[in-house]
């Protein structure tokens, strides 16, 4: 098999399968990796289901800590995602899948055109769930009529562990930045799981290449690496502008520059990416409207505008109210006075957490004086606590 260094399988070639023949477990696996390349799948493994190691551990320690924030769903039934045969007994081999999605353009030079806003590169096309889902449950199915036993299929938003499952099976290694970092893509792959009541033949898992490096740790601008390989999703600008529901707390707010979605700093400057290559698929390929979208025509989304705009897009799944959110933070550290008028304008929106992100947006953008005025005003009128409270904070 190809990238014989860490037992990984990196896919090729044509589709070999004579279905009348009953496969050798070898000649199953060899048969499953070409057909994952007919796919579009970039690098496949083979694990244990019992490989997961001292993760689980860390998990735990992740959950004890409150490093999860509100993702609530992460701390119900810990020990479905700490052990695969709890999530499904009758597991024999776990077939971890990557696609590469390395886009073609450095997300870091983004964030010096401050009137545009950084969407994270994996949310810049279509929705990668339902994309790389349709792949693997062609393939399950594949592998269902070539092994005669039973599958489930897997993508990140079920109990599974996918990042030290793909460690062992040989995709790469959890990077000090706690992603998967390969030799071959970086830090861009999407991962999927396909667990088979299959015996397989396993890989071998990868090893830690980073090395004395800590540039994902040094570039994170909410400093949410505690230590390395540990993360404190509280401060991540991902966990910020897209799992939190309420107003962003206002010691992230500068940090968060015109980042609008997601984060990719510590993603974008690991080293291995000089490796990477563009995302081959065009279904995962950036849209142009998404590359480098303007601040001010963002603000101005209505709920239609906003659903037409981000139709197949995870973006999507936040709401037209998160989003703007996170748009009118971006407002404030534009440095354009010209904005203030978009901010302005969406005092007057329907939803408190965009008001209380209008307020903090003008109180960066506009004089002093006028902003007291508004404010004054806006103690008479203003019947959200939330909002009033963003009022008294900025005045």
């Amino acid at each position: 098999m190809a990238g014989g260094r860490t037992g990984v399988t990196h896919l090729r070639g044509p589709r070999l399968l004579n279905k009348a023949v009953k496969l050798s477990a070898s000649d199953l696996k060899s048969a499953l990796v070409r057909e994952a390349a007919t796919l579009g799948f970039d690098c496949i493994g083979v694990t244990d289901p019992g490989a997961l190691g001292n993760a689980g551990k860390y998990f735990r320690e992740f959950l004890d800590a409150g490093a999860h924030g509100d993702m609530d769903w992460l701390a119900t039934q810990p020990e479905r995602r700490m052990d695969p045969r709890v999530l499904w007994p009758g597991v024999r081999s776990i077939i971890m899948l990557g696609v590469n999605y390395g886009p073609d353009e450095n997300p870091l030079a983004l964030l010096e055109r401050r009137t545009r806003g950084a969407i994270s590169a994996y949310a810049q096309g279509d929705d990668y769930h339902d994309v790389i889902k349709k792949r693997l449950k062609t393939l399950a199915r594949w592998l269902v009529a070539a092994s005669g036993e039973e599958v489930k299929v897997f993508i990140d938003t079920a109990a599974v562990m996918e990042k030290p499952l793909a460690q062992a099976a040989g995709l790469g290694w959890q990077g000090k930045h706690t992603n998967l970092v390969s030799r071959e893509f970086g830090s861009w792959l999407f991962l999927g799981a396909i667990f088979t009541a299959a015996e397989l033949p396993r890989d071998t898992a990868d090893t830690d290449h980073c090395g004395t490096c800590n540039a994902c740790q040094e570039i994170c601008p909410t400093a949410a690496f505690p230590a390395p390989y540990k993360l404190d999703a509280r401060r991540c600008i991902s966990y910020l502008t897209i799992e939190n529901k309420g107003p962003i707390p206002r010691e992230f707010r500068k940090s968060i520059s015109n980042r609008i979605y997601g984060c990719d700093d510590c993603l974008a400057v690991c080293p291995w990416n000089k490796f990477a290559q563009k995302g081959r698929e065009t279904k995962l390929a950036a849209r142009a409207e998404l590359r480098a979208p303007s601040l001010g025509e963002l603000a101005r989304l209505d709920d239609a505008a906003f659903r037409a705009l981000f139709s197949k897009s995870p973006v999507k799944r936040i709401g037209r109210d998160r989003f703007v959110r996170n748009v009118l933070i971006a407002l404030g550290n534009a440095g354009d006075a010209a904005l203030a008028i978009e901010a302005e304008r969406l005092l007057g929106d329907a939803s408190p957490l965009v008001r209380g992100a209008a307020v903090w947006a003008l109180s960066q953008l506009m004089e002093r004086e006028r902003f007291d005025a508004l404010a004054v005003r806006a103690s008479k009128s203003e019947a959200d606590e939330s909002v009033r409270q963003e009022w008294l904070q900025a005045s």
